[in-house]
């Protein structure tokens, strides 16, 4: 079904023609011309939407300071059945700010008679106050048959999209960072801030203050509605507090100039104004456009994929090492999402991520099983990478509504599996409601391994820390779990020179044959014992891998458990300060009988390590932790350093002991 609107504001008028053909393809023809004389009693800057279905499927242009506005606008749209209503809205628009509501109505298009130019008046009401009078709009709308063959439907498609402002792709653009910006301040530095407007759509990122490099780590989405692209104008400004904000400089991306399906990196100079933007930017196809003429299935093609094959083959391991693969993600289908509209439905899309390249499929409307049949190909730069992939319910009033996620290592993808990943919270802690099913290929070249040891490629865009004590409590979990695994793996070397299994304690002693035939390449191959023992438990079976406790627990069991954490945290926080400040008063002279004391064993260590080759002192401290317990089953194992720093005060003793004898003097006089 085809819709053209054309609008004037006189009393809200407009031309609306629909044809239909024998396949029950509609075309409607709208010209609306309007006035709004009774919205609101106040200047207005009204616009008016169009949805079918809950789908917008024309936006008009504002009309400025106006209460009559004439639109004079004609758009020709495509709908499936004349059962659904057309929506009506109108909105003042406010820069900055959410839009105000200014009225709404329904337009029934069965009732509308073919081939006939009618005038329709709507009433314009608020569903909260449907006594109040908002206004009204006129529409001339006529239903007419649609001539031509499927075929014919289809090639005008295209054109009634662009005319209908359907948009046809994602401009999606991560703003990172500013190079050597203007000041604008008295101190020598600014308050930036960056605006973004592409046609009707402006975004606006946040302040950040007392700087001439900002780092801003935001991301905007624009809806692409020209096929040939088009121009965002970014302007960035410093903010100031009761006054008019400062112009520091404005750039322009020119869409037409970029490639689409790829994240491009722009260092982009300001002009009329110093310094440089740094911008990544993503076109991404929608609906709009066959999937098939965007992305490209290549590993499906026998000869495609053996070509991939040998550009990654192990004779071209050292070419170009920075391509270390290819990995092509289909995103087919979900199943039993959430329903985050009040109607019970969402309206989810689905964002593929690997590093800085950014993805994302069309929308399906009104569906909590959709189907997206999106192909994704992206280049591997480091196979340790974690490809996520997110759903997401769109909503065009705001942000778009999380509905889940999953992460996937590339190095555990099974190739040409379809599988169904159960979606999970933000944090990755949690199910959430529904399944995706994805299908996974990924190529890679031994050179992989080569890319290993270079520096992690930085994520541009990452969330700002908060503080949660969900994810603190698991943090603490995380740390006392590895502390344990130290603490247990000292008291089973304590248990050797304990002489608690006599058969374990013999062979520990062998290492004094270790010590005496020391070589360096002894290191690395002491590191491989634990890896290849390790390796032959997983083999066998007997995985002695943890599983992460998922259990839930109620709520006072959480209160209680990060009280727990407080605590532990606190008491760790006072050891870890009280040793630091002990090491730093024995230098300080704090205490200069200890001082004195240090300086002596200082001495003698130095003397002896002078004269003894250290492999003969660790043999003789090796012989005597061993014999210890055998020469005097009643000792006390101790460590004499600890023992030496826990004599001496740390700053929060040394200042009570300054505090009492104040007070003692104080109190003598």
């Amino acid at each position: 079904m085809t819709v053209t609107v054309s609008h004037v504001a006189d009393s809200l008028r407009g031309c609306f023609t629909v044809a239909y053909q024998v396949f029950h393809m509609f075309v409607f023809k709208i010209g609306l011309r309007g006035e709004h004389s009774a919205i609101i009693n106040r200047t207005s800057d009204p616009y008016v939407k169009f949805k079918i279905a809950g789908k917008e499927v024309f936006r008009s242009k504002t009309i400025h300071k106006n209460l009559n506005p004439v639109w004079d606008e004609r758009v020709s749209l495509l709908v499936e059945t004349l059962r659904d209503p057309l929506y009506v809205k109108v909105f003042d628009y406010d820069f900055g700010l959410q839009d105000d509501f200014m009225g709404s109505a329904y337009l029934y298009l069965e009732s509308l008679e073919h081939q006939r130019a009618l005038d329709v008046t709507l009433d314009l009401k608020d569903p909260q106050y449907p006594e109040h009078n908002l206004g009204s709009l006129e529409l001339s709308i006529t239903l007419t048959p649609k001539e031509g063959d499927v075929r014919d439907a289809s090639m005008r498609l295209s054109d009634v999209h662009r005319k209908a402002q359907l948009w046809r792709g994602i401009v999606s653009i991560s703003l990172i960072e500013g190079r050597g910006l203007q000041p604008m301040d008295a101190n020598g530095l600014s308050d930036p801030y960056v605006k973004f407007r592409m046609g009707h759509q402006k975004y606006k990122s946040k302040t950040i203050s007392k700087t001439l490099n900002p780092q801003w780590r935001e991301q905007f989405d624009f809806h692409l509605y020209d096929e040939q692209g088009g121009f965002v104008d970014i302007t960035v400004w410093d903010k100031d507090a009761g006054k008019k904000d400062d112009f520091m400089g404005r750039c322009t991306i020119d869409l037409s100039l970029l490639s689409k399906e790829h994240t491009h990196k722009l260092d982009l100079a300001l002009e009329e104004g110093e310094g440089v933007l740094v911008l990544l930017v993503t076109l991404t196809a929608s609906a709009a456009v066959s999937i098939s003429d965007l992305s490209v299935n290549m590993l499906d093609d026998p000869h495609e994929r053996h070509q991939i094959k040998q550009r990654y083959s192990l004779w071209r391991s050292f070419h170009n090492l920075k391509d270390v693969g290819v990995v092509q993600v289909k995103v087919i289908r979900a199943e039993g999402l959430m329903a985050a509209d009040v109607t019970g439905k969402s309206d989810p899309f689905c964002v593929v991520e690997l590093s800085n390249d950014r993805l994302q499929t069309h929308t399906v409307y009104k569906n909590l099983n959709p189907e997206w049949n999106k192909v994704f190909t992206f280049n591997v730069k480091d196979i340790h990478s974690v490809l996520e992939v997110t759903v997401y319910d769109e909503d065009r009033d705001r942000s778009a509504d999380f509905l889940g996620k999953v992460a996937i290592p590339l190095l555990n993808i099974q190739n040409g599996e379809c599988k169904a990943y159960a979606l999970k919270s933000k944090e990755l802690t949690g199910p959430t409601k529904g399944v995706i099913f994805l299908e996974i290929d990924v190529i890679f070249n031994v050179k992989a391994g080569l890319r290993t040891l270079i520096p992690i490629e930085q994520k541009y865009i990452e969330e700002e820390p908060r503080v949660s004590k969900q994810l603190l409590l698991r943090n603490f979990t995380r740390v006392r779990r590895c502390i344990m695994v130290l603490i247990n793996t000292g008291c089973y070397i304590n248990s050797c020179f304990e002489w608690d299994s006599p058969q374990r304690s013999i062979c520990a002693f062998l290492f004094v044959v270790v010590v005496w035939n020391f070589e360096l390449y002894m290191i690395p191959l002491a590191l491989l014992l634990p890896l290849a023992w390790n390796y032959i438990l997983i083999a066998s079976g007997k995985d002695t891998r943890q599983d992460v406790d998922s259990e839930r627990k109620g709520f006072m069991n959480k209160l209680y458990a990060i009280q727990d954490v407080c605590i532990s945290v606190q008491n760790a926080l006072d050891e870890v300060a009280s040793y630091g400040e002990r090491i730093k008063n024995t230098f300080n002279w704090t205490v200069p009988f200890l001082s004195w004391l240090a300086i002596v064993a200082l001495g003698v260590a130095t003397i002896i390590l002078y004269f003894i080759p250290l492999r003969y002192i660790v043999l003789a401290w090796g012989v005597n932790k061993f014999t210890k317990k055998l020469r005097d089953p009643y000792t006390i194992d101790n460590n004499e350093l600890l023992d030496f720093l826990s004599r001496v005060p740390s700053d929060v003793q040394v200042v009570g002991e300054i505090l009492y004898v104040s007070f003692f003097i104080s109190f003598l006089r």
